[in-house]
């Protein structure tokens, strides 16, 4: 243990793609402290952040606040460690590192993406009503600034793989310059057939741009399978990064004509006093400015703690079977309804349980056993976030937990007990 983590108390187990599952499983959430504050189910939102994270990205800001960060060496070292994030991204998407552009979210990749096409007014975008607002937010702009049409494709839950096709094979007319879709959704967790959607605006002349916020790290993502022209990487959720962080990949097929929304320093390979530049001939035009120096060092070193001593394969199949598990014990309780369909789904776990409002449920749910998840409002439904570094026992309480409520109304419900503190007045 290195004096950072030292100085914190944390204790860093050390992991090994071979280990024993049971063995892994512990020095796993070793690594990971907040896995202990409770029963951690909302990755989807923000991810538990590895201690050997942590420590790297404070020993950069203890040297910025003893050395300063001011010596002209400096800035060739941040490329470098922008550098090594992009190329942890372009490893997990199994892409070269010329197809990876840095960003500071999700929403910013999916803004360059919407607004790289060259627009014209009455020209359509297609997206789903599954999507989260980050991923469409440009699209309601586009059609106010250059009055492009909008089209929502009703695709239900998600779970009906041929429907969703057909749904987007009638919204995706010749006209139609994007599509922009979740690969998971964050609603309702189903998968999505990005591929088989892509073909479609591939053979109409659209752009394909896919959200992928709910998707790496959680599940196998093969960037030239799933067809995508843009896909956009988040690094606080299922690579358990820092927030401010995140990542898009541009495919070689538009990569020599997409061109940034918005630039930066960045985004040119020259630049000069006089107004002339030249774009990165690759994926790194997208990249803007203002990237804080720990946050990218965190990045690729959470990204390198999953790829090369946690595994990947093992984080994608140990994840998946307990968020399967998860929704088959929860479908099995009376009066608990699974939004999320089992077999198109990730890791997200999506329901709700009769006579009691998403709210209430998980701030009784978070009361009893500790659980840290979310609602989804629209669906007014609770939503789980699934992770490797959960455990059997943890969604067996949480389970229990879930069919007691079931059992009751929020008038009905058995007090919870409390701890009485002697020698205490009142």
């Amino acid at each position: 243990m290195d004096g950072a983590a030292r100085h914190r108390g944390y204790h860093t187990a050390v992991v090994s793609p071979f280990m024993p599952d049971a063995e892994k499983v512990d020095a796993v959430r070793a690594g990971l402290p907040a896995v202990e504050a409770g029963i951690y189910l909302n990755t989807g939102s923000v991810g538990p952040l590895p201690t050997e994270t942590a420590t790297a990205m404070a020993e950069v800001e203890a040297r910025a606040l003893q050395v300063g960060r001011a010596h002209p060496d400096d800035f060739p070292e941040l490329v470098d460690r922008m550098n090594e994030a992009r190329a942890g991204v372009a490893a997990v998407l199994s892409t070269d590192v010329e197809a990876i552009a840095l960003t500071h979210a999700v929403t910013e990749g999916m803004n360059h993406a919407a607004w790289s096409v060259d627009w014209r007014p009455g020209q359509r975008a297609v997206t789903s009503q599954l999507e989260h607002p980050g991923g469409i937010g440009a699209l309601y702009a586009l059609r106010r600034r250059a009055g492009i049409e909008v089209a929502f494709v009703d695709v239900g839950t998600g779970g009906d793989e041929q429907q969703v096709i057909d749904a987007f094979d009638a919204a995706i007319t010749p006209g139609t310059r994007l599509v922009s879709v979740s690969h998971v959704s964050w609603s309702t967790g189903a998968r999505l057939p990005v591929a088989a959607i892509a073909e479609i605006a591939h053979a109409r002349g659209a752009v394909m741009a896919v959200d992928g916020a709910q998707s790496v790290g959680a599940i196998a993502v093969d960037l030239p399978a799933t067809g995508a022209d843009f896909y956009a990487v988040a690094a606080q959720k299922w690579l358990l990064g820092p927030e401010g962080m995140g990542a898009l990949a541009v495919s070689s097929r538009v990569r020599d004509e997409a061109r940034p929304a918005f630039g930066g320093w960045s985004t040119f390979e020259r630049i000069d006093s006089r107004g002339t530049g030249e774009f990165w001939p690759d994926a790194r035009r997208f990249d803007t400015a203002g990237y804080h120096r720990p946050s990218v060092v965190g990045m690729a070193r959470s990204i390198g703690w999953l790829t090369m001593y946690v595994g990947l394969d093992w984080v994608h199949r140990r994840g998946t079977a307990l968020a399967e598990r998860a929704a088959r014990q929860l479908a099995a309780i009376p009066g608990v309804t699974v939004v999320t369909p089992m077999d198109r789904m990730a890791t997200l776990v999506t329901f709700r349980i009769a006579g009691w409002p998403a709210q209430q449920a998980l701030d009784e749910l978070g009361a009893r056993v500790f659980s840290i998840a979310r609602t989804i409002t629209d669906l007014d439904a609770v939503r789980i976030s699934v992770g490797f570094y959960n455990t059997e026992a943890e969604l067996d309480r949480f389970a229990e937990a879930v069919e007691l409520l079931a059992r009751h109304t929020p008038e009905t419900i058995p007090a919870r007990r409390t701890l009485a503190i002697l020698g205490q007045d009142g």
